[in-house]
């Protein structure tokens, strides 16, 4: 097989979610044409989902590589890396608050990340409205892109950064996401200062965990006065249409809920009979582990559609340092494929050991603490604090055919 050297190489993304956006703009950094594809019509088309914490060994390494790390300072809320650990009767058992200064994992809208690496990219990279549907071509090359509407790009380079359900992956593996037991349900809270002032008080300024062995509750300040709550069960996947119920059923998924929640504290049950608008469900899956393939020429993966993983302080640093670290490897190998063999060879390794470490972890969120746990993660009122919630708060990198976010990343 040729392979094209980068600077003359057609590089598509697929997906324009974090990773795809990072991978975009570091490649434009050095000098090197990519184009992305997303299947949302347009920016603007739908909710990006809550917010993520964005680390300073990765999410905030790639931002730097893409030179907005100074921009995304501007953005972060450093405030909102408080952590709250309360018990079911509402009270307060472990509390971590951020140093002065501490930049380490501060907190971002999902929506204001991606706004950001968006307006860092000359007009027309992004093409929207256009869903993959396939990857074609064989290893001598050209890749070839088929979407939905019927058209075709040829291609040197197809990056998948199209979250949990990639198109693109088949291309390299025959792996699938598999349910991993444990579902969410979003709600949301406008304006919590004012209409919701004891939630605030009860959340503070950054997160709030919640769990009794069985269930939990994750509590999240966003910014612009919102917060997201997420209520955490073990259900089977077909739950809600096994008990009667359809998405915008508000009034019969909160009874359920509060037969399921029954006994918790009534503050912490405001957080299921007080949210705006309707429940977003929205289930766990993960790629069996670990997940790895061999090498393609001409296709590679990042983030979820690489290595989709429970919520545990991966998501979207992990993707966006794939990205970066792919867009380098493009800008310093004499080829192409020199490229993608030196960043899979990173990579994989990496996400495979990553991925045993969090292995049926998503039941994790749902553990009740115990007493070491709760002195690692710091008394009430105390300062700061390593602890489960320090490192386990991510969602996943979505783009063009990934399912929305959870958590934080």
């Amino acid at each position: 097989m040729h392979s094209p050297t980068p600077a003359k190489a057609r590089i598509s993304i697929i997906g324009a979610g974090p990773g795809g956006l990072t991978c975009a703009r570091v490649l434009r950094q050095h000098g090197i044409a990519v184009t992305v594809y997303d299947r949302d019509p347009d920016a603007d088309s739908r909710n990006q989902g809550g917010s993520l914490d964005l680390h300073e060994e990765d999410g905030q390494r790639a931002l730097r590589e893409a030179g907005l790390l100074e921009e995304f300072f501007t953005l972060a809320r450093f405030e909102s890396q408080e952590e709250r650990r309360i018990d079911t009767a509402g009270r307060l058992r472990g509390h971590r608050l951020p140093a002065e200064g501490d930049t380490a994992r501060p907190e971002i809208d999902r929506g204001q990340l991606r706004d950001l690496l968006l307006r860092s990219l000359d007009p027309g990279t992004v093409r929207w409205g256009r869903a993959l549907e396939s990857v074609g071509g064989t290893a001598d090359g050209p890749r070839t892109l088929t979407f939905t509407d019927g058209s075709t790009v040829e291609t040197d380079l197809v990056v998948g950064a199209d979250g949990a359900f990639s198109r693109v992956r088949p291309a390299v593996s025959d792996a699938e996401p598999r349910y991993t037991g444990v579902g969410f349900l979003e709600a949301r809270f406008d304006a919590v200062e004012t209409a919701h002032p004891e939630l605030s008080a009860l959340v503070g300024r950054g997160s709030a965990h919640v769990a009794d062995g069985e269930r939990g509750l994750f509590a999240q300040r966003n910014s612009g006065g919102h917060m997201r709550v997420y209520l955490m069960r073990r259900v089977p996947l077909d739950w809600m249409a096994a008990s009667g119920l359809r998405p915008q059923d508000t009034d019969g998924i909160r009874a359920r809920l509060l037969a399921e929640y029954a006994g918790w504290s009534p503050r912490l049950l405001r957080m299921i009979t007080e949210n705006d608008g309707a429940y977003v469900d929205r289930p766990l899956f993960a790629l069996p582990v670990p997940h790895t393939w061999e090498h393609t020429p001409g296709v590679t993966l990042l983030g979820d559609a690489a290595h989709l993983m429970p919520p545990l302080g991966v998501g979207v640093n992990l993707a966006m340092l794939d990205a970066a670290e792919l867009a380098l490897a493009l800008a310093g190998s004499a080829t192409v494929d020199d490229a993608v063999r030196t960043y899979e060879k990173t990579m994989l390794p990496r996400s495979a050991e990553v991925a045993r470490m969090l292995e049926g972890g998503a039941g994790f969120l749902l553990e009740e603490p115990d007493a070491d746990e709760l002195a690692r993660f710091g008394e009430p009122g105390s300062g700061p604090a390593d602890g489960p919630l320090a490192a386990g708060r991510s969602g996943g990198d979505e783009g063009a055919d990934g399912r929305a976010p959870v958590t934080s990343s």
